[in-house]
């Protein structure tokens, strides 16, 4: 039986690996984005403005898909404005896919915001006790991922297709321009340290530093999202997806450091944000892409200095559980400090840092 994948948001971080993973499996990938960045090559790429309908249904016209990845948001002013505008982008790709019959199965990605809360609430109410489960259900708060679901829920009871719900933690890989980037950040900080002889200081909380956390490789939910997507236990499910293993940032950090012969700061339980620190270095930035000649100058096209600091900033411990992928037969394992220096590696590869 053949698979034909739509993925929306093909040059993000989830996209990318998506892609190059599926493309792997031999499927036919086509690749949705807004044209600013390159797909994979090997897929297809269609260029849709997400938040029109009619140019959503003009692309999705051209196509036969059997399986459509949901892996992009725009983010908003506001919540309520995120709830409009991301809950229509989910409509306007599965209404016109739904017509067309084909379609078997719509997975979209999420994440952990289910159980914290919106950035603009972030972690303000009630939060769940750890580590979060899929049972704990949603929080009562506005919030877009919400809005999403019920787009993806209305649209598959209405054309009959399966769905499913992954909710990855901070996810670690490779995408230029991407918004929300933390594996691509720290190596910027930490090349800008070494070049300036500054000390790698961890910007978040007392919370982050000692206490236990996890993360997301961006292949493990590729491998998820296929997974659940072509297997009867990932039918009309959602899921927690985490690499499987837990860490202390006060660990991690010393390795981090350790790989880009850096020295890590003695942490004094103070924040020290990033997005502050770090205004004045896009000059320094564009200095070392043309001494070592790297491909993107830009320091705000790979470095995530807002986002970093608000998963480094949580006042909480923020473990997620996968009993339940494990019960259902996702097995799947990757340690957090190799997915960390396989990214280091690659962008090295791709000259994104210097070699």
């Amino acid at each position: 039986m053949s698979h034909n994948a739509l993925i929306v948001g093909a040059s993000g971080i989830i996209g990318r690996a998506l892609s190059e993973h599926l493309l792997a499996q031999g499927w036919t990938v086509h690749g949705l984005s807004r044209g600013r960045a390159a797909t994979v090559p090997g897929s297809t790429p269609v260029i849709a403005d997400l938040t029109d309908a009619a140019s959503v249904a003009a692309a999705a016209a051209q196509l036969d898909i059997t399986h459509v990845f949901f892996t992009a948001w725009s983010r908003q002013a506001t919540e309520k404005e995120n709830i409009r505008v991301n809950g229509a982008m989910v409509g306007n790709v599965l209404e016109p896919l739904g017509r067309a019959s084909r379609l078997r199965h719509a997975a979209l990605v999420t994440g952990l915001k289910h159980y914290l809360g919106p950035f603009e609430a972030y972690a303000a109410g009630a939060v769940p006790d750890t580590p979060f489960r899929e049972t704990q259900g949603r929080q009562p708060v506005d919030n877009f991922y919400y809005a999403q679901e019920d787009r993806l829920f209305e649209a598959a009871d209405r054309y009959g297709f399966g769905w499913s719900v992954h909710r990855p933690h901070t996810i670690i890989g490779s995408a230029v321009g991407n918004a929300m980037n933390m594996g691509q950040t720290l190596a910027v900080y930490a090349t800008l340290c070494r070049r300036t002889g500054q000390p790698f200081v961890f910007p978040g909380s007392a919370a982050q530093w000692n206490g236990l956390t996890d993360m997301t490789d961006a292949r493990l939910l590729a491998r998820h999202l296929e997974w659940a997507s072509t297997h009867e236990q990932g039918r009309n499910e959602d899921f927690n997806v985490v690499n499987g293993d837990v860490f202390r940032w006060r660990t991690l950090w010393g390795q981090v450091a350790g790989y880009f012969g850096v020295e890590p700061a003695p942490f004094d339980g103070n924040m020290r944000p990033l997005e502050g620190r770090m205004r004045e270095a896009a000059d320094e930035w564009t200095r070392i892409a043309a001494e070592h000649g790297l491909r993107e100058p830009h320091i705000d096209r790979i470095a995530s200095w807002w986002h970093t600091d608000a998963d480094l900033g949580r006042p909480m411990e923020v473990v997620a559980d996968m009993t339940k992928s494990r019960k259902a037969g996702f097995l799947d394992y990757q340690s957090t400090p190799d997915a960390f220096f396989d990214l280091f590696e690659r962008l090295k590869a791709e000259r994104l840092i210097p070699a």
